[in-house]
């Protein structure tokens, strides 16, 4: 058992003896530097225990046969200690016990914590892990959109607050560290995990993701940053088992793919990195000593630990084939800077691994003790060393509490994008329509709303529930699916038509009933878990399954349509876009999907949000995205120019004028800021919230220039008939560009600073010289 002793001084100081010797060590030490007492630490560790440090056990129910501690653990491989716990009673595997309540599973944390600091030799705690991006990954945590819907808010200040919320309910329950946000750049629309984005655009990325790192890490909790690096446009958008051979320039690479993760650990500075599973030219990011030293710990700053994707360092050996075995992976792997391993097994192998590279001289002592101490560090910073334990009655008061689910409607209705409004037929007026159609596979299915990477067995209101519950008993609201998701040929239907079967053809037909007898029709169309996410990459951008005829056979009908998109990635309903109504892109909107939504469509909430990702009109465009270069969509005679819908491109029921810009270039530009102002007046008899965009052209550069950068952006609350000044400061890094050296430069010259309601939708813009 550990002993708590008190040293002679009024008010002593509580300290625990970790390793049981009856002294206060330099590592026990609240008082000393915690380079100090890493360096003390790691002095007092064996080959086995510092090789356990470098691991990861994924919990009950995938790796751990128990929920709690148990005598044979004394014997197990975890006897030596563990770097960290991941995913442990989060109530997604197995069971829920110890899940919910929560402060069962505070009790079950504090209780696994005190085995590992009283039963093993030197007492080191364990770092407990779990994913975060959508909300914390846990049974009834507050359950946030997904992170492709969250960037379309553009809103700095509800994305910290929608990682101060999911911090703190990681850090009441017992988690120390939140896999969350992810910085990858989403620019090829078949990729599955676009909807784990924040979208295409880099300084939109980084902005947002620096804020849900800050408030994640508020907490005094660990934010780790994923997938480190150039992860995110493997060959032909797939995401396989191989995910390899990315394809991006080095150019590309720094000045697209890598700048969200810059300024991430520049600004926000992450505890945490995930290492992915890639290539990059034929070189793995998990062993690769330019990526996790060079770029991230040398030009970057990372002060944290890397831990690797699962399975991300055996593919050294299984799929990439750089290492002869697992011995050879694990000296790359640790020479070039990661250091924690996890995998979907017991980590006996990897931990002989180490140990036979230390023996044979293949990995250096002094490797070993860094990666080791890399993560030590950490686990003093988070403060494991002097506070172990938490709270156990204080989850049940802080997780899914008011204030939470607050800002999860707020997340929700602040992401939801207005695309279309033909004779603004939206609002709806209830007065005008006595019988509605809802329509569609994701009108009333839960499990098509929800995302992974986030909470499990949430609560979450159907866009049918929502609809229903904002309508007066006088109206009639008529349900049917018309069809699922998919077809039984999916995804072969994605390059090949079959025609519907009996079956779906009976479905639409009770679909086409139902609407003839309607006033107007709400389309609830898109995704569900076999069309999008990890591992669900498609070949086609088109509705999957027979979701267009449904589409074709609702126009037909000849009533007006609300069309709905639900799901996770930017799809291309071009027949949508010619003929319905109104539509609403919505992605994945979180436990309030059907209040959002029901809020926006009657009028409640005048809608704000704007694209975080350009809609492409055909998967052959790519890779047409945005940004893109000057050449990126040149066409011909036989081609189809231009984006479905544009990057921040978005409606509102108000009508925003910009005007009197002003642009003020300082003498000494490079040490100061360019000053950009202007008027924004809302001049319709709706109160409303436009988002401003500022973009920078390169006029004349040594390298073919982008069409333009988004550089800055805000929100601004306008009542009707108001009018505000808006004030930007830019700068020096918002006229910049990678040189032919891979190095950011301004290269003086002339630069045109655009503002605008979207990408193409420019207001005012102004020509200046640097």
């Amino acid at each position: 058992m550990s002993i708590i002793h008190a040293t002679a001084q009024s008010n002593p100081p509580k300290w625990i003896d970790f390793n049981k010797n009856g002294k206060l060590d330099i590592y026990e030490d609240a008082s000393k530097s915690i380079s100090n007492r890493v360096e003390n630490l790691l002095s007092q560790m064996t080959l086995n225990e510092k090789a356990n440090q470098l691991a990861t056990l994924y919990g009950y129910g995938a790796v751990l046969n128990d929920r709690l501690p148990t005598e044979g653990w004394k014997d197990s491989l975890w006897k030596y200690g563990i770097g960290n716990i991941d995913e442990q009673l989060t109530g997604l595997r197995k069971d829920t016990v110890y899940a919910y309540p929560y402060s069962s599973h505070a009790y079950a944390l504090n209780i696994i914590q005190k085995w590992f600091i009283e039963e093993t030799r030197l007492g080191i705690p364990v770092d407990f892990t779990s994913e975060g991006i959508r909300g914390l990954n846990h049974m009834k945590a507050t359950y946030f959109p997904s992170q492709l819907a969250q960037a379309n808010s553009f809103d700095r200040a509800l994305i910290y607050d929608i990682g101060k919320i999911t911090g703190k309910e990681g850090k009441v329950l017992g988690y120390t560290n939140i896999y969350s946000p992810i910085l990858d750049v989403a620019t090829d629309p078949r990729w599955g995990r676009v909807e784990e984005s924040y979208g295409s655009e880099p300084y939109l990325i980084s902005q947002l993701g620096k804020q849900q790192i800050l408030g994640i890490q508020s907490n005094g909790i660990a934010s780790t940053v994923k997938h480190f690096a150039a992860y995110s446009i493997p060959i032909g958008g797939r995401d396989g088992n191989v995910r390899a051979n990315p394809q991006m320039t080095p150019r590309e690479l720094w000045e697209i793919y890598l700048e969200p993760f810059r300024v991430a650990f520049l600004e926000a500075r992450p505890m945490g990195v995930m290492a992915s599973y890639n290539d990059y030219d034929g070189e793995p990011i998990i062993g690769s000593y330019y990526f996790l030293t060079e770029i991230l710990r040398k030009a970057f700053q990372f002060s944290g630990y890397v831990v690797s994707d699962s399975e991300a360092f055996e593919y050294l050996f299984s799929k990439h084939h750089v290492a002869k075995d697992a011995t050879e992976a694990a000296a790359m792997a640790l020479h070039a800077g990661m250091n924690v391993r996890t995998n979907f097994d017991q980590p006996k192998e990897y931990l002989a691994a180490i140990k036979q590279a230390v023996k044979t001289g293949k990995l250096s002592e002094a490797d070993l003790d860094k990666r080791v101490s890399e993560v030590l560090s950490v686990k003093f910073r988070l403060g494991l060393f002097d506070h172990p334990y938490i709270d156990e009655k204080a989850a049940d008061t802080i997780v899914h509490n008011t204030a939470a689910k607050h800002i999860a409607l707020t997340a929700a209705h602040e992401s939801i994008v207005l695309l279309k409004n033909e004779q603004n037929i939206l609002p709806l007026d209830i007065k005008k329509y006595k019988n509605i159609a809802i329509i569609g596979p994701n009108a009333k299915e839960i499990r098509s709303l929800l995302s992974r990477y986030g909470p499990v067995n949430s609560a979450v209101k159907t866009v049918y529930d929502g609809i229903s519950d904002a309508l007066p008993s006088a109206v009639n609201l008529n349900y049917t699916k018309g069809l699922d998701h998919i077809d039984e040929h999916f995804p072969q239907s994605d390059i090949q038509y079959f025609p519907l079967d009996a079956a779906e053809q009976d479905s639409i037909n009770v679909a086409v009933n139902i609407a003839k007898k309607s006033d107007v029709i709400i389309l609830v169309v898109g995704d569900n878990l076999e069309t999008v996410g990890e591992s669900k990459s498609r070949l086609s951008l088109d509705l999957p399954g027979h979701q267009n005829e449904l589409v074709k056979e609702m126009i037909h009908c000849k009533k007006p349509i609300i069309f709905i998109h639900v799901g996770g990635r930017p799809t291309s309903y071009n027949l949508a876009a010619d003929s319905v109504n109104a539509i609403l892109e919505t992605y994945y909107l979180g436990e309030y999907t059907g209040n959002a939504i029901a809020d926006v469509i009657f009028g409640k909430y005048n809608p704000s949000g704007k694209l975080a990702t350009p809609i492409l009109k055909n998967v052959g465009q790519i890779p047409l995205t945005f940004p893109q270069k000057m050449s990126d969509d040149a066409g011909g005679n036989a081609s189809e120019k231009g984006f479905l819908y544009p990057f921040g491109f978005g409606l509102s029921y108000s009508k925003f004028v910009y005007s009197n810009l002003y642009v003020t270039v300082p003498q000494n530009w490079k040490n100061d800021s360019v000053s950009v102002q202007f008027q924004v007046e809302n001049i319709s008899n709706v109160d409303g919230t436009e988002i401003m965009q500022i973009y920078i052209k390169d006029s004349l550069a040594s390298l073919v220039p982008y069409t333009m950068r988004l550089r800055e952006f805000a929100r601004v609350n306008l009542k009707a008939g108001e009018s505000k000044k808006i004030a930007f400061k830019l700068p020096y890094t918002a006229f910049s560009m990678y040189n032919k050296d891979l190095k950011m430069v301004v290269e003086p010259g002339q630069f045109v600073v655009m503002v605008g309601a979207s990408s193409e939708d420019i207001r005012l813009k102004k020509v200046i010289t640097l």
